[in-house]
């Protein structure tokens, strides 16, 4: 399955902060309770992003795991490079294509994550045997992504505002089916562990920026609902007058992120 999209870094950026700022719970401090990850331990983050993961992890385990963050993206991997600077560089960062061929041998970590970006593979089950491989038997695979019933209020005001049908998002549609399976199929078990952020918005303009964001007009998932700026804005434009209506009828939008944690031991 061949995917086009690559969010940009602004957009990603955008919808973290929003995510930071208008959650209530931390989905990296989850994460964390969840994995207890250990000193003189050796992680992986593929597609590690801007970092966040990475300081997580570093925070974590009190700057005395071997931490590697791996990602495709140029304009991230530099952010990643300026957080590790401020940190005193306890990260090893390099480029990282999850659709290659790992530059890691065989059983060199005993954690490999990768947060939001799986389900953005060409293959996936190839993607998941190279973590599965760069692995220590014991070992384990952290993944997170959205599940079915991810942000509905976000899709619901969507379909009111332009009468169409959402169409399918790589995350939702391929992580707890086709990836969950894939899983299962490489490792001798498998958990699902569920998390749930409402994000809720009491006035208008966050919810629109986080839209803008995630319908940003380069982005072709989103191709049936509009072509070119004008068309863009003018979908926007429908989206914030539903949103504001529902906004004064209820007193605020809730949309809660509703995220599947795999966790897989080698």
């Amino acid at each position: 399955m061949k995917i086009e999209y690559q969010e940009t870094s602004k957009d990603l950026q955008t919808r973290i902060e929003i995510h930071d700022k208008y959650g209530s719970r931390d989905i990296d401090a989850w994460m964390m309770e969840l994995l207890q990850p250990v000193p003189d331990s050796k992680i992986l983050d593929v597609a590690c992003g801007a970092g966040k993961q990475l300081a997580a992890f570093h925070r974590a385990t009190g700057g005395k795991a071997a931490i590697t963050g791996g990602d495709v993206s140029a304009s991230l991997l530099e952010k990643a490079r300026a957080l590790n600077e401020d940190l005193g560089n306890p990260f090893t960062l390099r480029e990282l294509d999850f659709n290659k061929v790992f530059p890691f041998e065989d059983g060199g970590f005993d954690l490999v994550t990768c947060c939001f970006a799986l389900y953005y593979a060409a293959d996936a089950s190839r993607t998941l045997k190279e973590m599965h491989r760069v692995l220590r038997p014991g070992g384990r695979l952290f993944t997170s992504g959205p599940m079915p019933t991810n942000k509905q209020v976000f899709y619901d005001i969507i379909r009111e505002a332009t009468g169409k049908p959402i169409p399918p998002m790589p995350g939702s549609s391929r992580y707890p089916s086709e990836i969950l399976n894939a899983m299962k199929r490489l490792f001798s078990s498998v958990e699902v562990h569920v998390f749930e952020n409402p994000l809720v918005f009491r006035e208008l303009t966050p919810f629109v920026d986080y839209t803008r964001a995630s319908l940003s007009e380069d982005r072709k998932l989103w191709s049936d609902l509009f072509a070119g700026r004008e068309a863009f804005e003018d979908v926007m434009q429908r989206i914030a007058a539903v949103a504001q209506r529902r906004l004064a009828e209820a007193g605020s939008l809730v949309m809660t992120k509703v995220v599947g944690g795999f966790l897989a031991t080698r």
